[in-house]
């Protein structure tokens, strides 16, 4: 199983919420390989909930990723009162394998609260895994809110592929 799906499956196990987000997101949707997006990091979108933050941390560690903020290693230990202050700062903790399999763990995602999103998400099974991703609108929605430069430029290259995908989204839902 790739390190990806694995940390998505225990994370779903220890009953953590999260979904997955941007350009990595997207590529769910894609109904095949010659329609993938290439992205080198991964997103996953977590509610602004420190329990929630500390099980991610939790399932990245036990399938070996190393956490970090910005390039430093994440402050042992993970306590709740350290989850509580990541969150209230909202945060970014990248997680890593150190083989090439990197995961964002956002508390933000532009234009969306994810308690907003999170009810249209949509399930996609991978290896037996079922992973919770945001609806296809969603992602696309806040790369364009999110106004920088390489989400304009995904979008503007992407167009025609993500509008017949965002078509058959709609229709499948």
């Amino acid at each position: 199983m790739d390190p990806f799906t694995a940390l998505a499956g225990a994370l779903s196990g220890a009953g953590g919420r999260y979904l997955v987000i941007g350009v990595w997101g997207a590529n769910y949707y894609a109904p095949s390989g010659n329609v993938m997006f290439m992205t080198l990091d991964r997103a996953l979108f977590l509610p602004s909930d420190p329990d929630n933050l500390l099980e991610a941390w939790r399932a990245c560690e036990t399938n070996g990723f190393r956490l970090f903020v910005g390039s430093e290693p994440l402050d042992t230990p993970h306590d709740c009162a350290f989850a509580r202050t990541v969150v209230g700062r909202r945060a970014l903790t990248r997680a890593s394998d150190g083989a090439g399999t990197d995961v964002d763990l956002s508390l933000v995602m532009s234009g969306f609260e994810f308690e907003e999103i999170w009810p249209a998400r949509r399930m996609f099974e991978v290896e037996g895994v079922a992973i919770p991703v945001a609806r296809l609108s969603h992602i696309v929605e806040s790369k364009s809110r999110a106004g920088r430069e390489k989400d304009r430029l995904f979008l503007a290259t992407h167009r025609e592929a993500l509008q017949l995908l965002l078509s058959d989204d709609e229709t499948n839902s």
